[in-house]
């Protein structure tokens, strides 16, 4: 947001703007486009637009974001400016400019730039990996665990087993928003029914995999990268952090 106040609070120390660059980063995001709301707010200004690409450009440089591959946006909700269409209210806006790997690209408006995102690749070569973002139990149909396939495949047949709950059950039937699937790829958000299983057995946190092709378990020891959003001011032996690990919180 463009107005007086709100990007300062933004991007401050406990900011919403910060968090959520933080976290797509961490989630693996590697595309952005920031869009400047509330530019009514400013009078149009060319220089507040200015001064919050500066901040910006700086700050998810830190985070890890290249700023010559972000498209910066002016707009407004409020009538849409710039938003479908180019917007008469700001002349001095040439539009935006991006570096790609197929070069650079160009645009005016935020759907030019959602436009110009690029879809990423879909690991569905990899094993299954589905971290459960939830359990229900649906009348007439059994146990319906559901969450977003990140690597592989999910398909009616397949046997899976959930790590760390040690469950193992057959794949009955799976499906995207009421509609049945052949199989579930990387990024779609799915539920699937599991023969004999309750939602006691399993839970949110849990990963499916196929028990036939390199299934979760357990490890020794791993690599992570970590990011921490908050702390005490150092940290030191007892200190126990709230950990989210995909859709574990711990």
């Amino acid at each position: 947001a463009g107005g007086t106040g709100e990007f300062e609070a933004g991007i401050s120390k406990d900011g919403q703007t910060r968090e959520h660059a933080l976290l797509a980063f961490t989630l693996g995001v590697r595309q952005l486009i920031v869009a400047v709301n509330k530019m009514d707010t400013t009078k149009w200004s060319e220089d507040r637009f200015n001064e919050i690409v500066k901040e910006t450009s700086t700050f998810i440089k830190k985070v890890g974001y290249n700023p010559k591959a972000v498209a910066f946006v002016p707009i407004s909700g409020w009538h849409g400016d710039n938003m479908l269409e180019e917007s008469p209210n700001m002349p001095w806006y040439k539009g935006w400019t991006k570096e790609t790997k197929a070069g650079v690209v160009k645009g005016k408006t935020l759907l030019d730039a959602i436009d110009a995102i690029e879809p990423p690749v879909r690991p569905s070569d990899k094993p299954l990996r589905l971290p459960l973002q939830d359990v229900y139990k649906i009348g007439g149909i059994g146990t319906v665990p559901v969450g977003r396939v990140e690597t592989g495949i999910i398909k009616a047949g397949m046997v899976v087993t959930f790590a760390p709950s040690n469950v193992t059950t057959e794949v009955k039937s799976v499906e995207m928003h009421h509609e049945q699937l052949e199989q579930g790829l990387p990024g779609d958000n799915v539920g699937f029914n599991v023969k004999n299983v309750s939602v006691k057995d399993i839970r949110r946190g849990n990963v499916a995999s196929d028990s036939k092709n390199d299934p979760a378990k357990e490890a020794a020891s791993f690599n992570a990268q970590v990011i921490i959003l908050n702390h005490p001011g150092q940290i030191g032996a007892g200190y126990a952090p709230v950990l989210d690990c995909h859709t574990a919180h711990i």
